[in-house]
C-alpha cells in the first residue's frame, strides 16, 4: 500500500507540450507511472512522448476518455490556478501543482475551493510523490529510491532528494516521498500527510523535513503526539542559521516576529518524541536508532 500515488494512477500532464512539462512527463512513464493523456488547449488531437501520450483540450476531455484520477501540473504561474480548478471541475480529486511563483493571493481562493469540493491539492511549488517501484509524479528523481516502510514529506524538494539518497544507500526503503511544497499558502500540509501515512498499514516510520517560518512543524508536533505517538519518526529543520526577517529559498521560509525559528520547531518536535537531526545525512543513522531496520 501507499499513499496519493500507485500503480493504479492514472495521470494527466496539464502543461506536457511544453518544455518542462514533455521533459518530466517522459521521466514519469520511464518510470512506470500511468501517464494516461496531456492536457494543453487548442492542441487536442496531437500526441505527445513520440506518440505515446495523447493530447487534449481540456481535462474533462481527458477524464472522460481516459479515466484519468490524478494530475500533476506544468504550466505557468499566471495559468496554473485556473489550471488547478479545470482539473477539479474534470473530477480529478488529487492534483499536484509543480509550479512555482503563484502570488499567494491567487492561491488563498483556490486552495478553500479545492478542499470545499472534497479534493485534494499538493503544492504549489511542490517536487511531487514517488511511490517507490509504482509510480512517480512530479520532478523528484526516480533513481534514488528504494521500496520500503519509511514514509518522508518535506517542505523542500532537494531536501527530499537528498535524504532519500541517504536512505537508500543505508537500505533503509521508503513506502511514499512527498513534497507539500515550501509557499506560504498550500494545499496541503504535514499533517494531511501525517493522517495519510497513519492509516496506511505498511508505513512504519515517518521522516519530517521541515525549514523556518510558519507553525506547520509545530502543528505536526502535537498532532504526532496525539494521533501516533508509538510511530518512530525522525525530522530535519533547515535554516538554523538565517537572520531574523530575510527570506531563506522558500517564500515560506521566514522568520518574522518570534514566530518561525528553528529553535522553536525544534523545541516542539523533541517535547513530542520526534528525534531531530542536525544533518539530514544523520537521518538514517537516527532511525536506525529509533528501530527501523534496513531492507
Amino acid at each position: 500500500m501507499s499513499i496519493l500515488v500507485d500503480k493504479d494512477t492514472r495521470l494527466i500532464v496539464q502543461g506536457i507540450t511544453g518544455r518542462e512539462g514533455g521533459f518530466h512527463a517522459g521521466q514519469m512513464l520511464a518510470y512506470g507511472t500511468n501517464v494516461v493523456a496531456g492536457v494543453t488547449p487548442r492542441k487536442g488531437g496531437q500526441t505527445a512522448l513520440d506518440g505515446a501520450v495523447p493530447v487534449y483540450d481540456t481535462c474533462s476531455q481527458a477524464v472522460e476518455v481516459t479515466g484519468a484520477n490524478a494530475s500533476v501540473i506544468f504550466v505557468p504561474a499566471f495559468a496554473a490556478p485556473d489550471a488547478i480548478m479545470e482539473a477539479v471541475d474534470a473530477g480529478i480529486r488529487t492534483v499536484f501543482a509543480i509550479t512555482e511563483h503563484i502570488p499567494a493571493l491567487d492561491m488563498i481562493p483556490v486552495v478553500a475551493e479545492v478542499e470545499a469540493r472534497g479534493a485534494r491539492l499538493i503544492g504549489p511549488n511542490c517536487p511531487g510523490a514517488t511511490t517507490p517501484a509504482e509510480a512517480k509524479v512530479g520532478i523528484i528523481p526516480g533513481s534514488i529510491h528504494r521500496p520500503g516502510r519509511v514514509g518522508l514529506v518535506s517542505r523542500s524538494g532537494t531536501l527530499t532528494y537528498e535524504v532519500v539518497q541517504a536512505m537508500t544507500d543505508r537500505s533503509i526503503g521508503q513506502s511514499t516521498c512527498v513534497g507539500i511544497g515550501g509557499d506560504p499558502v498550500n494545499g496541503s500540509d504535514f499533517i494531511d500527510m501525517l493522517e495519510l501515512f497513519a492509516a496506511d498499514p505498511d508505513t512504519d516510520a515517518v521522516v519530517l523535513i521541515g525549514e523556518i517560518g510558519g507553525g506547520a512543524e509545530e502543528a505536526a508536533a502535537a498532532w504526532k503526539a496525539e494521533h501516533m505517538p508509538d510511530t518512530p519518526m525522525v525530522a530535519f529543520i533547515a535554516g538554523r542559521t538565517a537572520p531574523p526577517g530575510r527570506r531563506m529559498g522558500h517564500a515560506g521560509a521566514i522568520i518574522s516576529g518570534s514566530g518561525g525559528t528553528a529553535e522553536g520547531k525544534i523545541a516542539a518536535l523533541e517535547a513530542a518524541g520526534i528525534r531531530v537531526a542536525e544533518s539530514p545525512t544523520h537521518i538514517p543513522q537516527m532511525l536506525v536508532e529509533a528501530g527501523v531496520q534496513p531492507d
